[in-house]
């Protein structure tokens, strides 16, 4: 058992024999930002200060050589091996806080709603305590023993009384755990979950116009976001961009005018790439941006997509005075090898 102290705050948090130091934060119900949780993205980069640690495998291009040197890990993959490491995280106050994830969380399956050609909803409730979570976290998926490995999916729902979650599914061709969960998953059938993890949740105590901008499936994560601001009665404008190839491969349309309709505030706008229709947008959301935004300096930005998408819009968003520090992405790594068609991670 090691000892992790986070600098400045001088809290300290337990971490288990093999544990990494981003789970054992996460146990401990700490933030700390993360993506990819395979030592790819470099999200979860931070300073350690002093003790021992094993890095593990890494690449190059998410921890450089000189970085290394200067004393920086990647705590997604980093186990302590002195009996204290002590690392730069966070405020005097040691915020934010994230409920600690649970792993092999049993659920039932309750339906089944394909929303495109690719991508099916799959509804599950949880046989025991609901998962708690924070709208825009995401819930590993799978299943070992059916050859599918566990994969990140966003929650596409805010959190509800009964505990029951949403998870939207692109069919991924080769990809195993999405394949397995499109043909073999029914209703009726019992899973398990582990989670919630990720930090793309954004501050609630931000009061500023909201854009939201997805692709494919990274709409779930914005769909928990924008439910839960509208529930509690989030009065400034919000408009949420959606890209899609085709007028097939654009979802929740009926969702999109209830809340259209229920909240003056909010604004839906889909952008076709492939298909021009008179009543939609044409073009990448990068391009159709700077037509329908001025200035962004005053917005919050959530982005969630492929990550070729989400670097893109990340950089429009800058280009029209974004805030860097209002600017939350949620870049789509999926494990150690991503499940994504190159013509799907390039759509949009």
């Amino acid at each position: 058992m090691s000892r992790i102290r986070l600098h400045p705050s001088g809290r300290e948090v337990q971490c288990g024999e093999g544990d990494t130091v981003l789970s054992a934060l996460e146990k401990a119900g700490y933030a700390l930002p993360n993506n990819c949780r395979a030592g790819a993205c470099g999200e979860c980069k931070v300073k350690v200060i002093s003790g021992r640690f094993d890095q593990g495998m890494v690449l190059d291009m998410a921890l450089s050589r000189d970085e290394r040197k200067d004393g920086y890990g990647l705590m997604c993959m980093a186990k302590p091996i002195s009996e204290e490491l002590v690392i730069e995280w966070g405020t005097a106050d040691a915020k934010p806080k994230l409920f600690p994830p649970r792993e092999d969380v049993w659920f039932v399956v309750t339906d089944r709603i394909p929303r495109t050609p690719r991508i099916v909803e799959i509804l599950l409730r949880p046989l025991g305590q609901p998962l708690r979570y924070w709208p825009g976290q995401y819930v590993l998926f799978g299943d070992e023993r059916e050859g599918a490995p566990p994969r990140c999916y966003s929650i596409a729902n805010a959190p509800r009384p009964d505990g029951e979650i949403a998870l939207h599914v692109t069919r991924v061709d080769g990809g195993a755990t999405s394949t397995w969960i499109h043909d073999r998953v029914k209703v009726g059938d019992m899973v398990r979950l582990s989670g919630p993890y990720g930090t793309f949740i954004g501050d609630p105590s931000v009061e500023t116009p909201v854009l939201c901008m997805a692709a494919g499936s990274g709409l779930a994560p914005i769909l928990a976001l924008a439910d839960a601001a509208l529930r509690r009665g989030y009065r400034l404008p919000v408009t949420l961009l959606f890209s899609a190839r085709c007028e097939e491969d654009v979802y929740e349309r009926g969702l999109m005018a209830y809340w259209q309709a229920k909240h003056r505030n909010f604004e839906f706008r889909r952008t076709l790439t492939r298909e021009a229709r008179p009543d939609a947008l044409h073009g990448r959301i990068p391009d159709v941006l700077p037509g329908l935004f001025a200035d962004l300096s005053q917005h919050s930005v959530f982005i969630a997509g492929s990550p070729e998408f989400v670097d893109a819009c990340t950089a429009a968003a800058r280009a029209l005075g974004a805030d860097e520090a209002l600017i939350h992405t949620e870049g789509y790594f999926t494990q150690q090898q991503p499940e994504y068609p190159v013509a799907e991670r390039l759509a949009g």
